[in-house]
């Protein structure tokens, strides 16, 4: 058996990943993963300013980002991303589907505007993203594509029905996907958190923070940084027999 080097496991030079969502949370954790292991990472999110920001900030950590502005419910501009990160960086090799939006609903309450929102940002742009940088990842030698899922999609919730089935949605997706591109030499994968302080989490203020603390077998919620590790793992080469799997980050709620 051959000597195991964990450097070379979760190596990420010379590769290009776009991470949707990076400009804070969970987006800029795994952003902040992958240019550590030497990716060049195009870091999408909606606010020029938020993206410019956190592309300053994993610079200032030693790596290289690219900020590209992109609302992922605009069909248009989740085309152009994956142009422009082409063209600027010359290639594709890691997609990680991280935008989300947490909309509130009930069924007593339904609305068609928040669930069509919710279903353009939380599964059609992520499917149109991997669409459009399909060309480009399999050109690639180690192709990764990486949907960021919630457990809030793998069991009911009284006020996540728009949410919850997106994610459900595209957790299906990934795993058709990875039936689709696992013969093109393309892993397909996902992470769905748990609860994780992050803004999403704390528009509910801290009494819904304390209520999911107490769900977890940990008896917390994490930190944005502790989604570092399996989001590198599933995208680097330390995983290279892994596609078609969800990786649960919870903190042992569904346990």
């Amino acid at each position: 058996m051959s000597r195991i080097d964990p450097d070379a496991l979760f190596d990420m030079r010379d590769r290009v990943a776009i991470v949707t969502g990076g400009s804070r949370g969970l987006g800029l954790s795994i952003a902040h993963a992958l240019a550590g292991a030497g990716a060049r990472v195009v870091i999408a999110s909606r606010k020029v300013e938020a993206c410019e920001r956190a592309a300053r900030e994993v610079e200032q950590a030693g790596g290289v980002a690219l900020p590209i502005p992109t609302h992922l419910g605009d069909p248009e501009q989740v085309r152009r991303l994956v142009e422009e990160s082409v063209r600027q960086l010359g290639r594709l090799d890691c997609v990680v589907n991280n935008a989300a939006v947490g909309l509130r609903m009930r069924l007593a309450d339904f609305d068609e505007g928040a669930w069509e929102k919710s279903l353009a940002v939380n599964l059609r742009g992520p499917l149109q993203l991997m669409h459009h940088a399909l060309p480009h990842l399999e050109r690639s030698n180690a192709a990764a594509i990486l949907n960021i899922l919630s457990i809030g999609g793998m069991r009911g919730s009284q006020s996540l029905l728009g949410y919850g089935s997106a994610k459900a949605a595209l957790e299906h997706a990934t795993q058709s996907a990875a039936a689709e591109l696992g013969p093109r030499g393309i892993r397909v994968n996902a992470i769905a958190p748990g609860p994780f302080r992050t803004d999403m989490l704390g528009a509910g203020g801290p009494e819904l923070e304390a209520e999911m603390a107490a769900k977890t077998l940990l008896g917390r919620v994490a930190e944005p940084n502790e989604i570092m590790g399996a989001a590198l793992f599933l995208a680097s080469p330390a995983s290279s027999f892994v596609t078609g799997s969800v990786l649960v980050v919870d903190g042992g709620v569904l346990a």
